[in-house]
């Protein structure tokens, strides 16, 4: 038996924060008298980032009493106030180790469900002024719950809570929570959790993500109910020297490399869609890093990259008119998880402009194994002067025994002919999708420009195919992922403000920055905020795997340690240091 000690509500508010402005609903206070408990809340009490708080099977979140006074002492405070931890109850007993995802209470008037622990965020750092408070109830195993609603009514404090019924498989909250977040993932256990009917969505899904990385022979290193872990690591660290065999205008704006090792060796075959980082020197220029999607056949002989020219690119403007055959280009090895599932569902590859690369090279993969998917390639660009790899996508399509094709010119010339150079005039979009009818059980590879992406995704969504079915690919740097941060206005990188570190370089990949580290920076997630670099992250203390990057080259510190180390050649930048020059693929 158990006692409701205090209930807590609040509403979301604003504060500033790192020269930030966070909305955030972890502020409760305790009120007096009773409260009524609704389906997705208590009455005055709001959540402020839906997406990690809130909802049916997050209605209600419950902390312990004993786990206050275990604070008290590990962090030497004696300021707590009912509602520090951002909870809705307060309570005296039910114990992480004790409660199990599926006990039923009864409380007042309510009736209340155990759906899963707490997933923490840097939020709690910020209420608790304490950083790494995110992390810490993770490690130290108390973290708290979450109460779903199964009968609506009034609670108060000095409640009786009764227990009703016992979950299934009797797993604890603890054990839930070490089981995804701490190393070992034990298979008996991942099997016992999923068997509980009542295990949020979100939880049910990264176990699941586990458990196919063990029964699949996957990395053995990550986590992957919490990271994309996709294939083995990087076959190699730093730079390669691969020498340029040969170089081939593919259209008028798009030139390819041919690049194989200068010691007569082996590159290790990519997996189809997968990218390189090439690091190029030009003369009296600076250094310049750029990251470029491999687009040949299979092998391990070679690699080949296909460039446009942009206007005003340092880059691509090199490589056109500076790089010869016989000339070295430093590379690192192939690397990313926008690659091809295997299977004998249909596959869609949809491209347009030069996001025809990676799709190019699923296609080579594809023909390779005279596969007998149903295959459709769809490719979206101005004229057939900018058409690159025409004959080749249609030399491969023929000996495919099952394919579709579909070209759209937005812009087509006089000379251009339709259902010889094309088949429709305009963009390629998700209309054009519709009428050709796609089949809606198929894995849809999407890359192009992000208007492109985002326009077909949500399409796609819109004609029925799961979000699980849709792959898309971003050249330049990713979406951020910041919960509770005010939008502000958009800056593209940039030096960070101040005199210039004297530290290790770090080099932002798909940003194009080079930034000198310096101490003011406690780790790489804070210095590329400094510079507007995108960057994802939810619990900024190496817990959530959110903020995970690719490491192309150097090593790295950590401070704190990540609960669960990443996979290999993977930087949790949230709670890292560079150890040496570095490059971050971000």
């Amino acid at each position: 038996m158990g006692r409701l000690l205090s209930v807590n509500v609040g509403l979301p508010r604003d504060i500033a924060w790192q020269g930030k402005t966070v909305h955030t609903g972890i502020w409760k206070a305790a009120v007096e008298g009773p409260r009524m408990v609704r389906w997705l809340n208590i009455d005055g009490d709001g959540q402020g980032d839906l997406n990690g708080h809130g909802g049916e099977r997050r209605a209600v979140f419950v902390y312990q009493m004993d786990s206050y006074r275990y604070w008290r002492s590990h962090l030497g405070r004696s300021d707590f106030i009912y509602g520090q931890f951002g909870e809705n109850f307060t309570v005296d007993g039910l114990s992480d180790a004790e409660i199990c995802i599926g006990d039923r209470y009864r409380i007042g008037g309510a009736l209340f469900e155990v759906t899963q622990p707490r997933v923490t965020c840097y939020r709690l750092g910020i209420r608790m002024n304490e950083p790494e408070m995110a992390a810490l109830v993770v490690k130290h195993g108390r973290p708290g719950f979450y109460f779903r609603v199964l009968e609506e009514g009034e609670v108060e404090a000095g409640n009786e809570i009764e227990q009703v019924a016992s979950g299934p498989e009797r797993m604890s909250v603890s054990e839930i929570d070490a089981l995804l977040y701490k190393p070992g993932h034990p298979r008996d256990q991942l099997e016992r959790a999923l068997r509980i009917p009542v295990l949020s969505v979100g939880w049910r899904r990264s176990l699941e993500a586990l458990l196919t990385q063990q029964r699949q022979g996957g990395a053995t290193t990550g986590n992957a109910g919490l990271g994309a872990v996709s294939g083995p690591p990087p076959a190699w660290r730093r730079f390669r020297p691969l020498r340029i065999l040969r170089k081939v205008q593919e259209s008028g704006s798009v030139t390819s490399l041919l690049l194989e090792p200068t010691d007569g060796g082996h590159v290790a075959a990519p997996l189809p869609g997968q990218f390189v980082v090439l690091r190029l020197d030009p003369p009296s220029a600076p250094e310049l890093m750029r990251s470029y999607s491999l687009s040949g056949a299979p092998g391990a002989t070679s690699y080949r990259v296909s460039v446009k020219r942009e206007r005003h690119g340092a880059a691509s403007a090199y490589i056109d008119d500076g790089l010869q055959v016989g000339d070295i280009v430093q590379a690192s090895a192939a690397r990313g998880d926008f690659t091809l599932r295997p299977g004998d569902t249909p596959v869609v590859l949809l491209s347009a402009g030069i996001g025809v690369t990676p799709v190019l090279a699923m296609l080579h993969a594809l023909a390779t194994d005279a596969s007998r998917r149903e295959i459709w390639w769809l490719y979206g660009t101005r004229n057939r002067r900018e058409h690159p790899f025409a004959e080749e996508v249609r030399g491969l399509l023929k000996s495919l025994a099952h394919h579709h094709t579909h070209i759209c010119y937005s812009s087509p010339d006089p000379q251009d002919r339709v259902n010889v150079d094309f088949d429709t005039p305009g963009h390629l979009n998700a209309r054009i999708l519709g009428e050709l009818n796609v089949p809606r059980n198929a894995d849809f590879y999407i890359c192009g420009p992000s208007s492109f992406m985002g326009d077909l995704t949500a399409g796609l969504k819109k004609l029925g195919v799961t979000a699980d079915r849709i792959h898309t690919e971003i050249f330049g740097a990713g979406p951020s992922i910041t919960p509770g941060i005010a939008a502000g206005p958009h800056r593209p990188p940039h030096l960070p403000a101040g005199a210039p570190g004297s530290g290790p370089m770090v080099s932002f990949a798909r940003s194009g920055l080079n930034v000198r580290w310096g101490p003011s920076f406690p780790n790489l997630l804070e210095l590329a905020e400094a510079c507007d670099v995108p960057v994802r992250y939810a619990c900024r203390t190496g817990v959530c795997h959110t903020c995970e990057s690719g490491l192309v080259a150097g090593n790295i510190g950590y401070r704190p340690d990540p609960v669960d180390a990443p996979a290999d050649g993977i930087v949790l930048i949230c709670c890292a240091q560079p150890e040496g020059d570095v490059v971050i693929d971000l």
